[in-house]
C-alpha cells in the first residue's frame, strides 16, 4: 500500500467522520481533488461499520457528536487498531487537545480550520507513518527490540509484554519508541524528540509530548506514577532507563 499522498499511484484513504452533512460532503470533495480516496460516516455507528468493512489509511473524526461522541470512537480505534487519527473540534480548549493526544490521536485541529491547513496536517501524519512503517527499509524491518519485559515487533507495530499480552501503536506511539529503542540511557530534550520523531512536523507542542509520554507510561510501567523505564530528567527531558536488545 502506498501512503504518500504526494505519489503518483496508491491513493491513500481516508474516513471523515462528522454529524454535519455540509462538513462530511465538501471535505469529501476537497480530498477527492488532492487524490484521495475518501469516504465518510455520519456517526461512531456508521464509523465502526466503515472500519470493519475496509480500514482507511487514516480517520478525521469530529469530537462533538450526538450519541457516542469523537474522544470515546477515538480511543477505541487506538486500542484495536494502528490507524491514524486526526481529531476536529469546535471547541478550543487546551485540555481537549491534550485528551485526545493522550487517547492516541495523532493530531487535532480547532474548526473552523482552511481545508488546505487540514490537507497538510494529513499528509505529515501518512508520512510519518510511511516512515515508520518503512523503518530504513528491509534490515531493520524484520528486527524485534527487547527491553524490560516487553518486546517491540517492528513488522507489525505493536509491543507484546513477557505474559503474552498485545499492545498495539499508533504512528506517532511507533516512531516515538522507536527514537528510545535507538537511544537507549540517553537523555533526549522534548526539542530533540520532536524532530527525530518528525512529530513538529504537526505542529505538536512540547507538551503534547509529555502527554505521549504519559500515556506510554500507562501502557509499559508497572507503576505509571513511579516510571522505571521511562524517566523524567529535570531540566533535561526524558530518558529510557533500560538496556535494549534486538533479537
Amino acid at each position: 500500500m502506498q501512503l504518500n499522498p504526494e505519489a503518483p499511484s496508491g491513493r491513500p484513504r481516508l474516513l471523515v467522520v462528522d454529524d454535519d452533512w455540509n462538513i462530511r460532503d465538501s471535505l469529501k470533495r476537497f480530498f477527492a481533488s488532492q487524490d484521495f480516496e475518501v469516504d465518510t460516516a455520519e456517526n461512531a455507528l456508521a464509523a465502526r461499520r466503515k472500519l470493519h468493512e475496509k480500514a482507511p489509511d487514516l480517520v478525521i473524526l469530529d469530537i462533538m457528536m450526538p450519541g457516542e461522541d469523537g474522544l470515546s470512537l477515538c480511543r477505541s480505534i487506538a486500542e484495536l487498531k494502528t490507524i491514524p487519527i486526526i481529531l476536529v473540534s469546535a471547541r478550543s480548549e487546551e485540555i481537549d487537545r491534550i485528551i485526545g493526544l493522550e487517547i492516541g490521536a495523532d493530531d487535532y485541529l480547532t474548526k473552523p480550520f482552511h481545508p488546505r491547513e487540514l490537507l497538510a496536517r494529513v499528509r505529515a501524519v501518512l508520512r510519518r507513518l510511511e516512515l515508520s512503517t518503512q523503518v530504513n527499509a528491509g534490515e531493520e524491518s524484520q528486527q524485534f527490540f527487547e527491553f524490560d519485559r516487553w518486546v517491540l515487533e517492528v513488522p507489525k507495530r505493536r509491543l507484546r509484554r513477557d505474559d503474552g499480552v498485545i499492545v498495539p501503536l499508533s504512528a506517532t506511539e511507533f516512531s516515538l519508541l522507536m527514537v528510545f529503542m535507538k537511544n537507549p540511557r540517553v537523555v533526549l530534550s522534548r526539542e530533540r524528540i520532536l524532530d527525530l520523531t518528525r512529530i513538529s512536523d504537526s505542529d505538536v507542542f512540547d507538551r503534547s509530548v509529555d502527554s505521549q509520554i504519559s500515556r506510554f507510561r500507562r501502557k509499559l510501567e508497572r507503576d505509571p506514577k513511579d516510571p522505571a523505564i521511562i524517566k523524567t530528567v529535570w531540566g533535561g527531558g526524558y530518558m529510557l532507563d533500560t538496556d535494549v536488545r534486538r533479537i
